[in-house]
């Protein structure tokens, strides 16, 4: 196209040197001509100083105003990053673009298909693989001692406790607790008759008869056997009622006394320090990280089922129910309004940032390569309206004179 343009210059040149002969020979259409011809070369040696001022100085001249993307390509590109922040990350036109696409309808219909469903699926079961496989066993150890165990390390448990037991209390529920306890109570005295027998007569005075021993030892086995029987069938006995009294008391004291409240913290502190507890954490963390892995690999997975009939199920609603599809596309219009509200000038630092790192004789000629047959076209346009002004303005005057 450069060729073309200068071809043009060069035919212009040849066409008024010929019409100039002509004229001093005294053809009369010479003027015509040569009028045309030099304002064609005109407009184009104008029009080529404007698109050559663009990349470089015209004739490597230091003329002021050339060159104008190499010398201003920081500030070109500032301005091209006001113009995409301004023009296109407003929260009004990212809004409008958002609503206008109805993506929750859009989304709800793709979701829909089976295999759309699965492909989510296999995607989001790679990312977790990847996030498992990259998370080292200490690393996520440690934070969950961090957040989880310093949490209930900071947190008292003492008030929490007691407003629970207080309200298993009053619920009634911890009475199937205390049935099974003395159930076991009872079990346990019933089968083990000679280990009262033994303690008695381990404890008895030497001086003491035998016999004397095991009438003792066989009278304190029966009343105890009987007592653990009443407190097993008698829901109203005493000793329920002691063991009420007792927890409720203790719910109580867990609220308000801090001596009781310092023992329970106590205890916490004790619990929570235990090597135990760590050992416990690491082999929680390992098998929930051999399942989630399981789980992602398998196509058949219980995890990957649900899953996908979760994405299925979710995709149905967002087709029949308009109040959660306003509802998603208010989240993601949220979502965005925020993030080009608050982050809009670092999103468009990526241009000028871009643009800034650019080398400078590389951008002017990538730039030139893009534009420059458009360009060259102004070149000939300039060089065909050139000539077509010269001969009107020729023309004009000379009818008028």
């Amino acid at each position: 196209m450069k060729a073309v343009a200068t071809g043009l210059l060069v035919l212009a040149l040849v066409v008024y040197a010929v019409a100039w002969w002509q004229e001093r020979s005294g053809a009369a259409w010479a003027g015509f001509v040569r009028s045309a011809a030099e304002a064609s070369m005109v407009g184009a040696l104008a029009d080529w100083f404007a698109v050559t001022a663009l990349f470089r100085r015209p004739l490597g001249l230091p003329i002021p105003h050339t060159a104008i993307i190499p010398t201003r390509k920081d500030a070109l590109g500032e301005s091209l990053g006001d113009f995409v922040g301004e023009n296109f990350l407003s929260e009004p036109v990212v809004r409008d673009k958002l609503r206008r696409a109805e993506i929750a309808s859009r989304a709800g219909a793709w979701l829909q298909e089976p295999a759309h469903a699965e492909r989510v699926t296999s995607e989001l079961a790679t990312a977790v693989r990847a996030a498992v496989q990259v998370l080292r066993d200490e690393d996520v150890q440690a934070v969950i001692e961090q957040a989880v165990v310093r949490r209930f390390f900071d947190r008292p448990w003492s008030p929490h406790l007691g407003r629970v037991l207080a309200q298993v209390l009053a619920d009634g529920s911890h009475r199937g607790l205390v049935d099974l306890v003395c159930d076991r109570a009872y079990d346990w005295v019933r089968d083990n008759h000679e280990m009262f027998m033994r303690v008695v007569s381990d404890r008895a005075p030497s001086w003491s008869p035998r016999f004397f021993d095991s009438m003792v030892a066989e009278r304190i086995y029966t009343e105890a056997l009987s007592f653990a029987w009443a407190v097993r069938t008698d829901p109203d006995h005493q000793m329920r009622k002691a063991v009420d009294d007792f927890l409720v008391e203790f719910a109580a004291d867990l609220q308000h006394d801090p001596a009781t409240q310092e023992r329970a913290e106590a205890v916490k502190r004790r619990v929570l320090e235990n090597e135990e507890v760590g050992r416990l954490l690491s082999a929680a963390w390992a098998t929930a990280k051999d399942l989630l892995l399981t789980a992602a690999e398998d196509p058949s997975s219980e995890l990957r089922a649900r899953v996908r009939e979760g994405l299925r199920s979710l995709g149905r609603r967002l087709g029949a129910e308009p109040e959660l599809r306003s509802k998603v596309d208010g989240w993601l219009e949220g979502a965005a309004a925020h993030l080009v509200t608050h982050y809009r000038a670092e999103l468009t630092t990526l241009i000028t940032d871009t643009v800034r790192r650019w080398d400078t004789a590389e951008t002017s000629r990538k730039i030139e390569l893009q534009v420059g047959r458009d360009l060259q076209f102004i070149r000939i346009n300039g060089t065909v309206v050139g000539g077509i002004a010269g001969l009107a303005i020729y023309t004009v005057s000379h009818l008028l004179l």
